[in-house]
């Protein structure tokens, strides 16, 4: 009875997986076949020819390119000052005393309960008083040091014991030593979740560059390819769109297997916390 259930349930991971992994196929499929072909119809995921021409397009495409190079720039710069930021800041909420520590951590538990839509427009004034829009520092000032973040790691640098501390103490190490040379290598699962969701987010992120990059060659490659969706897919085909969709996926497919391993041990540490 019990393998009969396991039976039962792995069809019905696999009936879930193949609803999940269609669309996927099918944008891969679309980018593969000839733009006349797709005119005629675009259902299915298999056709009777195959053809890279889209993809040689991108490649002579300037603005995919320079979006693409954008795209690196704020995901990179957004993952290294975040995970510099929260790892101190997490550090320093959960194994330092100084005044105001509750109010500060209460301030941070508050911003994790404030959507991200209702700070848009103050945002968008500041910058504009303070001439940043269409530039990086508004990409990427808006992304880092989260109070996500901050808590994530927080918590992980909370529940490690105090004897490694005072050890460490012991040995003449001070605050920052420890933090440095103790605290981060054991913190590297939960640096390696923080730093791969603040990759995907900040690649993926697309109503801030919306609004923030009224100049083109200042989109990321989200914006630019919602853009072509409107102004290319007659003129350069439904393939060349789908290319587009299926290169700007491949970095954060690239960045999860490389760094699986990671965030599967950040995921199963939590867990036994």
């Amino acid at each position: 009875m019990k393998l009969n259930a396991d039976k039962i349930g792995l069809l019905i991971i696999v009936v879930l997986a193949f609803f999940w992994v269609y669309p996927l196929l099918w944008i891969l499929s679309l980018s593969l076949r000839d733009n006349a072909a797709l005119f005629v119809s675009t259902d299915g995921i298999f056709a009777s020819s195959y053809t890279l021409e889209n993809f040689a397009s991108i490649i002579r495409s300037p603005g995919v390119i320079h979006w693409t190079f954008n795209s690196f720039v704020v995901a990179v710069a957004s993952t290294i000052f975040t995970l510099i930021l929260s790892s101190l800041g997490g550090y320093a909420l959960a194994k330092l005393n100084f005044i105001g520590k509750k109010v500060i951590f209460i301030y941070i538990f508050i911003g994790m309960l404030i959507p991200g839509l209702s700070i848009v427009v103050p945002l968008y004034l500041n910058f504009a008083d303070w001439g940043l829009h269409n530039s990086f520092t508004s990409l990427i000032v808006t992304k880092i040091a989260g109070p996500m973040g901050i808590f994530l790691m927080y918590q992980f640098f909370k529940a490690i014991p105090k004897e490694i501390e005072e050890a460490a103490v012991l040995d003449g190490a001070g605050d920052f030593k420890i933090f440095l040379n103790v605290m981060l290598p054991m913190a590297k699962p939960a640096l390696a979740t923080l730093g791969i969701f603040t990759f995907l987010g900040a690649w993926n992120e697309y109503l801030w560059t919306l609004i923030s990059s009224t100049n083109s060659d200042m989109y990321t490659l989200t914006v630019g390819i919602a853009n072509m969706q409107t102004f290319f897919s007659q003129s350069e085909g439904i393939g060349f769109v789908a290319a587009s969709a299926v290169v700007s996926s491949l970095p954060v497919i690239a960045i999860y297997v490389i760094f699986q391993k990671h965030i599967l041990d950040g995921v199963s540490m939590s867990g036994d916390k």
